[in-house]
């Protein structure tokens, strides 16, 4: 039986997108509520991934991956992994840092670069004996392993070597995001689309046809790769494996029949696009209809293969998307994703609304979004109603530091307004009483989806720490914990969001007032503040 506790492994190096959420959050739920008022099991954690945090990119035999290309065009401000927040090094710091909060589990991804170096073949003993050590560390102060991996072959490694001890795996992060953004939008790595799509220009890709092909390839990967642990590894292991989704909280703009329609077709296509084929073992109807021979079909035996290939769901949530109904982006031959939607997302910029066409796209991502906790509440509620309610886990929920972060699109003429560096030090960014008010919100979501129905098993923040964001640098900082990049040992150091969640994960009842913990904090910063003094005088005077 694998092991509970603090490792969710995920198989596919995953397209993870810089987060973006609102600023200047304010908390309206009056609801006070405390991890009692969840059912007996639900797991609380949070999450990093690989490149995000590990550093070391050139050591022990690790080779470069995909990222490490992408990132050295500029496209995360000129910040790289390379380095990153030194995880790789740190690790048992970090896991004393999670045991101190009192997390239940730990999610976390394993560099198919690090494990396997040419990509196939020879495993890499120093990558195995790396996450070994992360995984001990992780069981050796109570947690859950929750880990994400890549197909087969990679797979089998994985579940050969850990799975005696992961509980939880992930074959694949973001596949709707990673298929349309990296081989439609050209926005992640191989970067790949064709004119007149794409973020950026590309030299080479498909834009009309290759989204389509990654995701059916993907779910073929997917399904064989939980063929062979269910058949190999499952029974005497005693772990899960599924898959993780990215999910909008997809509103139509108006009240009108047009944008019903056009955001009930939005969600087959960004969520029913993977899930329907895991569930009912097909695509969407509208999505055939709409994509036509450029959707690739399922054999009577790659259905079985797809269909039900899943003990549990992930689901990552940010933001809110109103559609507005946009037909004329049917009428068009030349297609890509977001054509074949025909529905047009409706992004809040500052201060006014602005419609982002199909062609255009992804800066939507970036830009500042209202909190709408009722959006995860009605992801989770399509899952019961539109899925079978299975088993869910919210793998991804978080709010960035509150600076406003633009991606650059030659087509929308926005600014990018990242840089490598971050804008705010210490003393000004611990204090993050936005994110609290966020989290109140939005873990009081997924109780209320709990009380409705829906079969809702954890929740993870996005993230444990401030770590590269792969579209965003070091500027957005999502973490529990800020890491000081000016300091060569890169000091984490808890900001009010890691306490407040501490005492709500040890007990503590969380409601809209919590001035009490504020204080608690402060407190407990000077006497942080005065013992970094002293060991840093301490060091200086030894080394006289």
């Amino acid at each position: 039986m694998a092991s509970g506790g603090w490792v969710w492994l995920l198989c596919l190096m995953a397209f993870l997108l810089s987060r973006a959420a609102a600023e200047g959050v304010s908390l309206t739920a009056e609801e006070e509520y405390s991890r009692g008022d969840f059912p007996e099991g639900f797991v609380f954690g949070a999450g990093t991934s690989a490149y995000q945090v590990e550093g070391a990119a050139d050591q022990d035999g690790r080779s470069a991956s995909v990222w490490d290309t992408f990132v050295q065009e500029g496209y995360a401000g000129g910040a790289t992994g390379d380095v990153a927040v030194d995880q790789y090094h740190k690790y048992k710091d970090d896991v004393l840092l999670m045991a101190g909060i009192g997390l239940d589990s730990y999610r976390f991804s394993i560099s198919w670069s690090r494990l396997i170096p040419g990509g196939r073949g020879a495993v890499n003993p120093k990558g195995v004996q790396y996450y070994n050590n992360l995984i001990n560390e992780l069981i050796s102060h109570g947690g859950q392993s929750f880990f994400q991996g890549d197909f087969r072959d990679y797979a089998e490694v994985c579940f050969r070597e850990f799975g005696d001890r992961v509980g939880h795996w992930t074959t694949v992060n973001e596949p709707n995001i990673f298929a349309s953004g990296s081989y439609g939008q050209g926005l992640g790595p191989p970067h790949r689309c064709s004119p007149p799509f794409g973020v950026t220009t590309c030299a080479q890709g498909n834009s009309t046809t290759e989204p389509y092909l990654v995701l059916h390839n993907i779910l073929l990967a997917h399904g064989s790769t939980v063929e062979l642990y269910r058949e190999n590894y499952q029974r005497k292991q005693g772990g899960l494996i599924g898959l993780t989704l990215f999910a909008f909280g997809v509103v139509p703009y108006t009240n009108s029949a047009a944008d019903v329609a056009a955001a009930k077709r939005a969600k087959d296509f960004f969520i029913g696009w993977a899930v329907n084929p895991l569930v009912f073992g097909d695509y969407p109807e509208v999505m055939k209809r709409n994509v036509g021979s450029r959707l690739p079909s399922f054999t009577s035996g790659e259905s079985k293969l797809v269909k039900g290939a899943f003990d549990f769901l992930g689901v990552i949530h940010y933001m809110e998307m109103p559609m507005k109904d946009n037909p004329e982006s049917l009428d068009s031959e030349l297609r890509d994703f977001y054509a074949d939607v025909g529905a047009q997302m409706m992004v809040s910029l500052d201060s006014y609304t602005h419609g982002v066409s199909p062609s255009i796209t992804y800066n939507f991502l970036l830009v500042n979004f209202p909190v709408k906790p009722g959006a995860l509440r009605e992801v989770l509620e399509d899952f019961r109603t539109l899925y079978g309610n299975p088993p869910l886990y919210v793998h991804e929920n978080g709010k960035p530091k509150q600076s406003p972060s633009y991606l650059f699109s030659p087509r929308t003429g926005f600014a990018n307004r990242f840089d490598a560096g971050q804008v705010e030090r210490r003393n000004g960014s611990l204090k993050d009483t936005g994110r609290v008010e966020y989290l109140h919100r939005y873990i009081g979501a997924v109780l209320d989806a709990i009380r409705d129905g829906c079969n809702v098993r954890g929740y993870f923040v996005w993230s444990l720490m401030d770590v590269l964001e792969l579209l965003g640098g070091f500027q957005t900082g999502y973490g529990l914990y800020y890491v000081d990049l000016d300091d060569p040992d890169l000091t984490r150091y808890p900001k009010l969001s890691a306490h407040w969640f501490s005492r709500f994960l040890n007990g503590a009842s969380v409601g809209p007032d919590y001035s009490n913990v504020i204080v608690e904090f402060e407190l407990a910063v000077a006497d942080l503040s005065h013992l970094i003094t002293h060991v840093r005088r301490r060091r200086q005077h030894s080394s006289h």
